[in-house]
């Protein structure tokens, strides 16, 4: 188990009380803890503003919720879970019998221990999530029900994390932070997003990497809107979901499907033998498809374990702490960091002898091959990366043709590029 999955894991646990949405304070309180990791730029956009083809909604903030039964006890508490509430509900304040809360009630009658999480972004309504068997167990009667929330003119909050490489071309990493108290999705997209930029932050990248921490679809659609003149530097992309669940990992490939995080997502998963399961792109899911939508056409996909919606504890109580595992989060990072070392590397260069085969010995590279134990292999790299050094083909496309480690491919394109004989 790894110092980084326990730190990732106590990231996920502190941030698991806080109520978030897609507006409101419970974003910014989470911004800022993710701040005393690394330096965030925080936006705060106007209700209001136009992006795209939606709207900034209002901001929705709430201080308490319950259902009391006629002694005062709370048999439904916001205080004990933020699910208890359907996020984006409006005041209230009222009495009344069960027959007639109940069409506010939401439950998991197929799973009846379980609370389930709802929500109503766009359609002014209220209400609460609750067990099935806490619902079964409430007497008819008058409940008292009470929701201390405000939906007003505010702001929607998103933010970012840059760290410069050596070219202005970037790579967009991005997580969903709109969720309240679900860990899997995606309290562990976050901790792996925010610890993979800690890491990149150490070296100077060749990409310029762009975290970026905003609610779902209405935050992506808001940073694009804001963003038209960055479009054209992205050149890749990778969403963050649901990134500690002990599940194989899975990778959803971009709309492109062939773009190039998509073959090094690919390569990567293939040559590290980890399980894992590559899927092909679709419009529905996590904001791979706001930067995918045809307009942008960006090569974006998304690394997740096991699918949204693809476990029971997916949008319930369920998906607690205790769902997402250190080792996880730290293989999730592992891939991340293994995949872009791949990008970071996969450049074309081009043969300053192309006409035959250069003489390798007379430049001392055979000779830099003596006592390896792979020399044979170094040899044959070295012959390849030649071969197709033509201003066309990658250091990945190197890998596929040839079958060998994309290790061995660098080292060899760094030894000729020392002699002299490519250049990227």
């Amino acid at each position: 188990m790894t110092g980084a999955g326990e730190e990732m894991h106590a990231l996920v646990r502190r941030l698991y009380p806080l109520c978030r949405s897609i507006t409101g304070d419970g974003v910014r309180a989470t911004l800022e803890i993710v701040g005393e990791y690394i330096p965030l730029q925080v936006h705060e956009v106007p209700t209001g503003t136009r992006v795209l083809d939606w709207t900034v909604p209002q901001e929705w903030n709430i201080r308490d919720a319950y259902v009391a039964d006629a002694s005062g006890r709370r048999v439904v508490d916001f205080a004990a879970s933020n699910l208890h509430v359907l996020g984006y509900s409006v005041p209230v304040s009222a009495t009344m019998p069960l027959s007639e809360l109940r069409e506010h009630l939401h439950t998991l009658p197929e799973q009846p221990s379980l609370v389930p999480y709802r929500t109503s972004y766009y359609t002014p309504d209220w209400g609460f999530c609750l067990a099935q068997e806490t619902l079964d167990a409430l007497p008819d009667g008058d409940y008292e029900v009470r929701v201390d929330s405000t939906l007003a003119d505010g702001h929607l909050t998103y933010a970012e994390h840059v760290i410069p490489g050596q070219v202005a071309d970037e790579v967009i990493v991005s997580c969903h932070v709109c969720h309240p108290s679900l860990a899997n999705d995606n309290l562990a997209g976050i901790a792996v997003a925010t610890f993979l930029a800690r890491e990149l932050s150490e070296r100077r990248p060749y990409y310029t990497y762009r975290f970026l921490f905003a609610p779902g679809t209405i935050g992506a659609i808001t940073w694009l809107a804001r963003n038209a003149e960055r479009i054209e530097r992205v050149r890749h992309g990778l969403v963050l979901a649901c990134a500690g669940d002990s599940g194989r990992l899975t990778y959803k490939q971009s709309r492109r499907g062939d773009a190039e995080i998509d073959r090094v997502l690919r390569h990567v998963l293939a040559t590290s033998e980890r399980p894992h399961h590559i899927t092909e792109f679709t419009p529905y899911g996590y904001d791979e498809r706001q930067f995918c939508s045809p307009g942008f056409d960006l090569g974006v996909g998304s690394l997740s374990r096991t699918p949204y919606a693809g476990y029971p504890e997916y949008h319930t109580s369920a998906d607690n702490p205790d769902f997402v595992f250190p080792e996880a989060m730290a293989d999730t990072l592992a891939v991340c960091r293994e995949a872009f070392a791949v990008l970071d590397r996969n450049r074309r260069y081009l043969n300053l002898s192309p006409y035959g085969e250069p003489q390798l010995g007379r430049r001392g590279l055979y000779a830099s091959l003596g006592g390896r134990s792979d020399a044979k292999q170094a040899q044959m790299a070295m012959l390849w990366v030649l071969s197709l050094s033509d201003g066309e083909h990658g250091l990945l496309d190197v890998c596929e043709r040839s079958g060998l480690p994309f290790d061995t491919v660098v080292a060899a394109a760094d030894a000729l590029c020392d002699a002299g004989l490519i250049k990227a």
